[in-house]
């Protein structure tokens, strides 16, 4: 049985068992006080008892004892209902109206472009080689001198003695290629928030999506205070990656309004649960994602 019930039932509830509580004891005490200003003593004058312990009261109409089992249930049944008020005592979470904020999922968000140091201009050509001219006149002599190289009978020749050297060691295997896989910004399947897993049309269920990812960032930002006594408004984006398991990766600022406002939007960020992951034909995929954070005061 779903029993739920608010902070101020439960208090409404606890303040109606005390005043009845006290209003029961009200009661009783008046109606003992208007029995004992009466002549008991002469009513019981001649009344006999069988045992002492019937006579263990004077005066039975004034016998408190006697209503001991009556209000002994009456306080169980108080504790009994005040323990289930406890138990279902149920704290609602702040519903934030983001209808109006679903238009800034669907603008196309610009993001800077990050600028990257200059390379450095390439060194100037070398010079040509200078050819020297040589006159046609000039004869070149050159000796040719000849060695004998005749063997005969008596020469001994010796074989030449072949040095043994250990063969050079295998060279290390190449490094295997590391293929990061590729993260996706179109896909047939977008990246959904968690909480609309049993909608089945895709329209519906990516407004669904949207609405409570923008309660869950709306109901955990708190505006910076620097942004607010400076009366700082706009847009902040994050960047990041939803992985194949639907956890959130490298999350980063794209765009920042300043006094804070990124800083916030980038840890609310990081506080989301897994999402429902991206698919590129059937298959979960890494898909980048950019969303707008809007920060406007109240």
């Amino acid at each position: 049985m779903n029993f739920e019930v608010s902070g101020s039932t439960v208090f409404i509830a606890a303040l109606a068992m005390i005043a009845l509580t006290i209003a029961i004891v009200f009661i009783i005490r008046t109606v003992y006080n208007k029995r004992s200003s009466s002549n008991l003593t002469e009513k019981h004058a001649g009344t006999t008892f069988k045992s002492p312990l019937e006579g263990r009261n004077k005066y039975p109409e004034v016998d408190t004892f006697s209503l001991s089992g009556t209000l002994m249930n009456y306080g169980l049944l108080t504790a009994i209902a005040l323990m289930i008020l406890a138990f279902s005592w149920t704290q609602y979470e702040k519903v934030v109206d983001v209808s109006g904020l679903l238009s800034t999922l669907e603008e196309d968000i610009e993001v800077e472009t990050p600028r990257t140091a200059e390379p450095p201009p390439p060194p100037p050509p070398p010079p040509p080689p200078v050819i020297q001219e040589v006159p046609n006149d000039v004869s070149i002599e050159t000796t040719v001198v000849f060695k004998d190289q005749s063997i005969q009978e008596e020469t001994m020749v010796e074989a030449p003695v072949k040095k043994e050297t250990a063969p050079p060691p295998p060279p290390p295997p190449p490094p295997p290629d590391v293929k990061e896989d590729e993260i996706f910004k179109v896909v047939e399947d977008n990246p959904a928030f968690p909480g609309c897993e049993g909608i089945s049309d895709k329209a519906e269920k990516k407004r669904c999506a949207d609405e409570k990812m923008l309660q869950f960032i709306y109901s955990n930002i708190k505006y910076p205070a620097i942004a607010r006594e400076n009366g700082v408004e706009g847009m902040a984006v994050i960047k990041f990656v939803v992985e194949k398991d639907g956890s959130i990766t490298s999350p980063e600022i794209a765009r920042d309004i300043g006094a804070g406002c990124g800083a916030e939007a980038l840890r609310v960020v990081q506080m989301m649960p897994k999402w429902e992951p991206g698919k590129q034909r059937g298959r979960a995929v890494r898909v980048q994602f950019n969303l707008p954070v809007k920060f406007k005061l109240e």
